[in-house]
């Protein structure tokens, strides 16, 4: 039987790598030096899933952030991440699992994710999950990040596939409503573990028989 499914996208953070915490204490950090913080609540509720330049730009017109501070916190930002990628970030099991036996099963594989692109190719390589990615996609390879659909319809387009032979795995309101309007499947998962091979099965059957 011809598979109605033939490519799983999945987010990064909160999906394949358990990296949200770290998003947070790193830009924390980097606020930090300036007076500033993001509360758990609102990195939960209302930042979750966006890219450092969006939730800078939604500091700046809240609460007073200079724009010209931006550049500077991105970049301390981005070196706090790394710290602590290198630090904690290393191959899952189940993940490494279920990837490859997609991959030998024929689906194609890629990655969308609001990071920069060396962080995504960083956490890829400590995870040891590049090897079954046909490409990922970074916020820099788009105008738009989540929630806007841009980086999905892209990813979609780069497969050569229609929305509704694509499985999209995300865990954030952002994100969600990103993969929502790419128009393609949706798997929503809270946790890291959820996202293993059964389960991910479970769902493309579940969307087969039905489509």
């Amino acid at each position: 039987m011809t598979k109605k499914i033939k490519a799983i996208i999945f987010d990064m953070d909160g999906v394949l790598i358990e990296a949200k915490d770290w998003h947070y204490e790193a830009l924390n950090s980097a606020l930090g030096k300036f007076g500033f913080a993001i509360s758990r609540h609102d990195h939960l509720v209302t930042f979750d899933g966006l890219p450092t330049r969006d939730k800078l730009e939604m500091l700046s017109a809240q609460n007073g952030l200079s724009r010209n501070l931006h550049k500077l916190l991105n970049e301390l930002k981005q070196k706090y991440t790394m710290e602590l990628v290198h630090s904690k970030c290393a191959p899952t099991f189940i993940h490494q699992y279920a990837l490859a036996k997609f991959k030998k099963q024929g689906y194609k594989i890629a990655v969308a994710s609001n990071s920069i692109r060396n962080t995504i190719t960083v956490m890829m390589q400590a995870a040891e999950l590049n090897e079954y990615l046909d490409f990922y996609l970074s916020n820099e390879d788009v105008t738009k990040g989540k929630p806007d659909p841009e980086i999905y319809t892209t990813a979609i387009e780069r497969l050569g596939l229609k929305p509704a032979e694509c499985l999209i795995i995300e865990d954030n309101p952002n994100g969600l409503k990103a993969a929502r309007a790419s128009g393609a499947n949706v798997m929503q998962v809270q946790y890291v573990t959820d996202v293993n091979y059964e389960n991910i099965v479970n769902k493309i059957n579940e969307l087969e028989a039905i489509l």
